[in-house]
């Protein structure tokens, strides 16, 4: 991998391969027509940009802020994010292929707050250890996604496509059984219970 680069730096040129990002603050910016591989993002601000028909293939994102990030017609492939706050992002503004054949991107110990992954095709999706407020999962296909350990509290779900997913230790998850297809999904039992919300029915202890 390259030498790192310093936060003085901005993108220059339209082609990035291996290179490391270290402490760039870039706040409010915007790029376009950009390719990042296996490129490395570290402890870097981003937050309000606007990233244009980017291309982010094979990236690592390592405790940045991203929040609030717009990210029109940009393509992503097996990009992760580990200790990144990603508030408020509109992931349904990106370039999705209707040909999926790996999971574009992973969140690991991040904040997804207020995000939107709306009808998007995401199967094997991996959100885990994250904070995931108020994020709509509506008319989405999350199938073999790994859920686990993230707290969904005032998350949508309705018309998803959770099969084989894995809810196990996941918290505040309200998805109505009738109303999203959960086959073959996995839940930890105590949670579990707030799937009969549904039901209209009366549990006593």
């Amino acid at each position: 991998m390259s030498p790192l680069v310093g936060p003085s730096v901005a993108f220059k040129g339209n082609d990035f391969l291996s290179k490391h990002f270290n402490g760039l603050s870039e706040i409010a910016q915007e790029w376009q027509g950009i390719e990042f591989e296996d490129c490395c993002f570290q402890d870097c601000h981003f937050s309000e940009s606007i990233f244009r028909k980017c291309k982010f293939i094979d990236c690592r994102f390592v405790r940045c802020n991203l929040s609030l990030v717009k990210v029109p017609q940009c393509q992503f492939s097996g990009v992760e994010f580990e200790e990144c706050k990603l508030v408020g992002i509109d992931w349904t503004r990106a370039a999705w292929s209707r040909l999926a054949f790996a999971a574009p991107f992973s969140f690991k110990q991040c904040i997804l707050n207020d995000c939107s992954f709306l009808g998007l095709s995401l199967d094997e999706i991996i959100i885990e250890e994250c904070k995931a407020h108020d994020v709509d999962f509506r008319e989405g296909s999350f199938n073999q996604a790994n859920f686990t350990y993230t707290d969904f509290s005032h998350s949508l779900f309705g018309r998803s496509q959770l099969l084989e997913a894995d809810f196990s230790e996941a918290s505040h998850y309200d998805i109505d059984i009738f109303n999203n297809k959960i086959k073959g999904a996995k839940f930890s039992r105590d949670e579990a219970i707030c799937l009969l919300n549904c039901l209209d029915i009366e549990l006593i202890d």
